[in-house]
């Protein structure tokens, strides 16, 4: 808190008592500011939570032939691991091929397919009880070509 008076004298005894206190607020505006500043850095680290420690393992590299990869040519016809199917007996053909071993498929449609055969084939899979992943290509990827 600052009191602003002028030097000792007789008009200096008349100003003091109707002397003006003013508050600097410079000091309480810089404050404000640096806890704000603040207050925005740790709450953008706030959002990502706690940091843990995930453990490390060696991957396991499956082939392909362990996977059942279908897919969808621009014609609508449908292969599982190149091998030509009938998208009826698509879920059929799987559980025979793989067994038990396959809950998950992944599905490569050309990009130029009508929607009718991946919209069946989804269906199918769906209806099989099957997770069905989508195989896409990064855009990087198909820049550099």
């Amino acid at each position: 808190m600052a009191v602003s008076t002028n030097g000792g004298g007789f008009s200096s005894r008349r100003r003091s008592a109707s002397a003006l206190s003013e508050i600097n607020v410079t000091p309480f505006v810089d404050v404000a500011l640096v806890l704000l500043i603040i207050f925005m850095l740790t709450a953008h680290v706030m959002e990502f939570g706690i940091e843990i420690d995930v453990p490390k393992v060696r991957a396991v590299k499956e082939s392909a032939q362990d996977l059942p990869i279908v897919q969808i040519s621009k014609d609508g016809l449908v292969y599982l691991n190149k091998d030509e199917v009938n998208i009826n007996d698509l879920g059929r053909v799987i559980h025979t091929k793989f067994g038990g071993k396959a809950k998950a498929v992944y599905v490569r449609a050309d990009k130029d397919t009508v929607f009718n055969p991946i919209a069946q084939v989804l269906s199918e899979l769906g209806a099989q009880g099957f997770q069905v992943n989508v195989v896409t290509q990064p855009e990087e990827a198909t820049r550099r070509k």
